[in-house]
């Protein structure tokens, strides 16, 4: 349920399962099917290329109190059903474990109908909510130096909005399916039982006394679609023609960046640098760009981010472990969902700084990218971070928790 930011880590990992002897389906938005077929992943589609494409033009999406209510009402409670008929199709009873993101609901109730082990797949530490190191969330005010009785309140009542919005239709279905009701959504329903897997580092996201006991960390699967597309011919000759250009992109999903991308410009004009702009929205971008700016619809991020100066972005988690990797400052425009989170971690890691959308104007833009990018120490940390990859090893990791996850009897 997601981006393509969502979607990649599953196709890292479903890459690495099928090297290991493993049958391995993949089952999201049809939008991706083109994408799955490419990278050799058998395909089940919940929902039609139109249907993600509607979700996605919605603005709601990247509201910062409207966004999961948003994601409920127009994926989540329309994927359900699928979810189970799918299961049902490809289920071999004793043999079938189940990988699901977060928002993969309909693969609890699979769990349950079908006694199908699953493991949650968790892709920020944004997610799993605690009142020690507290995820830093929109319309989560609560201080990070707060009480921990106070935090776990703000949780008490951020878990009644998630209720109110996710409950009636979740068990609507599972009534029609003989299933008992959810009465808790974070609390009962937001990690399976069988297992927890954190696909980021602890020294990104460190696990908290309070977070499900059934819960391990391995690192970011990093795949991005390398060696599926070849690079521009003129954006290779605009990245061979001088520095190193700061790389714009709000993600992969955003249909309204218009706003960014003329800050952007404006931006990359005021601080005499040179910038590159990703997005597939050709529409967003300026229609007249200085030479010393160029588009470029889509390019893995592990090819071109090694050979940026900086990357400004929306936070996305995906993203942000690619700069991490690329040993390059971060500049964070966050909107919604857990880029507030990913950007106190890219603070506290020293790489990095951000806005807000009302802050994210092209003064403050070119001021905090001079900052950072003057900065040695920003420059020393980055580099450090950079070294504490080690990709191979973690996405080894993941397929052997997956290997290992069994049903917990309830």
């Amino acid at each position: 349920m997601g981006s393509s930011g969502d979607v990649h880590p599953f196709i890292g990992v479903s890459k690495a399962l099928q090297a290991r002897g493993h049958e391995v389906f993949m089952i999201t938005s049809g939008y991706f099917e083109p994408l799955a077929e490419r990278a050799g992943i058998p395909f089940r589609a919940v929902g039609t290329r139109e249907d993600f494409e509607r979700v996605q033009a919605d603005p709601d999406l990247w509201h910062p109190s409207k966004a999961f209510n948003t994601l409920v009402e127009k994926a989540l409670n329309h994927s359900y059903g699928p979810i189970i008929e799918h299961a049902r199709e490809l289920n071999k009873p004793g043999e079938t474990v189940m990988l699901a993101g977060t928002l993969a609901f309909g693969t609890r109730n699979a769990r349950e109908l079908l006694n199908i082990p699953l493991a949650t797949v968790h892709l920020a530490p944004a997610i799993i909510l605690s009142s020690y190191r507290m995820p830093l969330l929109h319309g989560a005010p609560m201080p990070q130096w707060a009480p921990r009785f106070m935090k776990a309140f703000q949780w008490w009542v951020g878990n009644k909005v998630a209720d109110k919005a996710v409950l009636p239709e979740l068990n609507r279905f599972r009534h029609a399916l003989g299933l008992p009701p959810v009465k808790n959504v974070i609390r009962d329903w937001w990690h399976s039982p069988d297992r927890v897997i954190g696909l980021f580092p602890e020294w990104f996201g460190p696990p908290q006394p309070d977070w499900p006991p059934q819960t391990r960390l391995t690192g970011f699967p990093m795949w991005d679609e390398k060696g599926m597309h070849e690079t521009p011919a003129d954006v290779e000759a605009f990245l061979k023609a001088g520095d190193p250009p700061v790389v714009f992109t709000p993600g992969s999903a955003m249909a309204h960046g218009h706003e960014f991308f003329e800050e952007a410009v404006k931006a990359i004009q005021l601080s005499g640098r040179r910038g590159l702009l990703i997005t597939r929205f050709r529409e967003t971008v300026p229609a007249r760009l200085p030479d010393t700016v160029m588009h470029a619809s889509y390019i893995p991020f592990s090819e071109v981010l090694p050979r940026a100066a900086a990357l400004v972005y929306h936070g996305g988690v995906g993203t942000c472990a690619q700069a991490l990797r690329a040993g390059i400052p971060h500049l964070v425009y966050h909107m919604a969902h857990d880029q507030l989170d990913n950007l106190s971690r890219v603070r506290d890691l020293g790489v990095g700084d951000g806005l807000a959308p009302k802050q994210f104007k092209a003064k403050r833009i070119a001021k905090l990218l001079s900052q950072l990018l003057d900065s040695p120490e920003t420059k020393r940390r980055a580099t450090e971070v950079s070294k504490r990859f080690d990709t191979e090893a973690w996405m080894q990791q993941t397929c052997d928790l997956v290997e290992a996850t069994t049903k917990v009897p309830e």
